[in-house]
């Protein structure tokens, strides 16, 4: 995933509402951005971190900037939880994702379940129809290690149960973590934030769902799935 226009350098001031984040950019001008990302965004919002925001195409749009990375821990984090799908989506199209490699058929956004839309419908003749949810990362409180949730995710609890009913209709159902920083070798969950949806995820495990997690490369100009890292659960 390439970003369509170069990105604009600027200092952290504050993240706030949850969605809106007041950068200062190099040239001293202070702008309020759009911060895509409903988390916690625990060690990624201190102010006078870097950041790299993206100019919107849009002159009618409120928010003339979007947050998409920042500097941390000594490396480039994706904040942007809009990406993760796109990021996904492009990486299985192009074979890179070993336990999702075969499908003819990539379709996104599918409505299922109890009022539902699965991130990716995978599908190929002769084979079972693939639920693929995605899940972006970019919590860690432990060096090398990715975490998931950063806050409480009822959402999230719900698409496990959903998934699992999926496999049980006789379908496939996967997991995607995505991890926008390159940083960690291990995935886990952080049942101490949300131990809802750890309890759901090793039930829906139990039904059949898989789970995988790959890291992504990171650049100013882009963003591409990297490498497959281990699940330490």
């Amino acid at each position: 995933m390439q970003f369509p226009d170069p990105l604009i350098h600027g200092t952290l001031l504050r993240r706030y509402k949850r969605f809106l984040a007041d950068i200062k950019l190099d040239d001293g001008q202070e702008v309020t951005a759009h911060c895509a990302n409903p988390g916690a965004m625990l060690g990624l919002k201190d102010a006078g971190a870097e950041v790299w925001l993206s100019p919107s195409r849009n002159p009618k749009r409120k928010l003339q900037y979007s947050w998409e990375l920042m500097h941390a821990d000594g490396g480039l984090v994706g904040i942007n939880t809009a990406l993760p799908n796109g990021i996904a989506a492009e990486a299985i199209q192009a074979g890179l994702i070993a336990p999702l490699h075969g499908y003819e058929n990539l379709r996104r956004e599918v409505k299922y379940g109890q009022n539902s839309r699965i991130d990716l419908l995978l599908e190929q003749s002769g084979r079972p129809i693939c639920y693929v949810e995605i899940k972006n990362v970019h919590l860690m409180r432990q060096p090398g290690l990715a975490e998931f949730p950063d806050s409480v995710t009822a959402r999230g609890a719900k698409h496990l149960v959903e998934l699992g009913d999926m496999v049980e209709a006789g379908h496939r159902a996967v997991m995607f973590y995505l991890v926008q920083r390159t940083d960690c070798d291990r995935f886990t969950i952080a049942a101490d934030i949300d131990p809802t949806y750890a309890r759901e995820l090793h039930r829906a495990m139990g039904r059949g769902v898989e789970a995988i997690c790959y890291d992504c490369s990171i650049e100013t100009t882009g963003i591409q799935v990297r490498r497959q890292i281990a699940l330490a659960f």
